[in-house]
């Protein structure tokens, strides 16, 4: 994709607050007319740049109101363990966020649950069975202080 202009920026802040509004609206919100409006945002998912667009669920109100960090040391570093582990990883639906990190930890997880007994359970019977995990440590948050998926355009 060619370059992110100022108004593209302006669109894509918008549309990160509110997903559903109309083309129309959008438009009025940025000082675009809807045609060109609608030709930008049509540019910018063809080229990826919006790659989809959710609803944003409140954990707490589904019952899901523990959130834990999981580091993960693995045994080994070749690209089968490595691959093996972020397959399985990736089958399991309490896990929200897994990143491949620098540093102490090889991995670490975000996980949500409704209480410690329900995280007790994930570990269990997902975490761990995860190949290749030479060594785990779980950190419960306490408070969520700043939460968002918005990124800084």
């Amino acid at each position: 994709m060619s370059e992110i202009d100022a108004t593209d920026r302006r669109l894509l802040a918008v549309l990160q607050r509110a997903g559903r509004m109309t083309n129309g609206e959008l438009a009025e919100a940025v000082n675009l007319s809807a045609s060109a409006c609608h030709r930008r945002v049509q540019r910018m998912e063809r080229a990826g740049v919006i790659s989809g667009y959710v609803a944003r669920l409140n954990a707490k109100a589904l019952g899901l109101s523990t959130v834990v960090f999981v580091e993960i040391t693995l045994s080994g570093q070749a690209d089968e363990l490595l691959d093996a582990f972020e397959r399985a990883v990736s089958r399991i639906p309490d896990v929200l966020e897994c990143h491949l990190m620098a540093g102490t930890a090889d991995y670490l997880l975000k996980v949500v649950a409704r209480d410690t007994e329900d995280f007790a359970r994930i570990h269990r019977q997902h975490l761990a069975r995860l190949p290749g995990v030479a060594q785990m440590q779980s950190s419960f948050a306490l408070r969520t202080v700043r939460a968002g998926s918005a990124l800084p355009v």
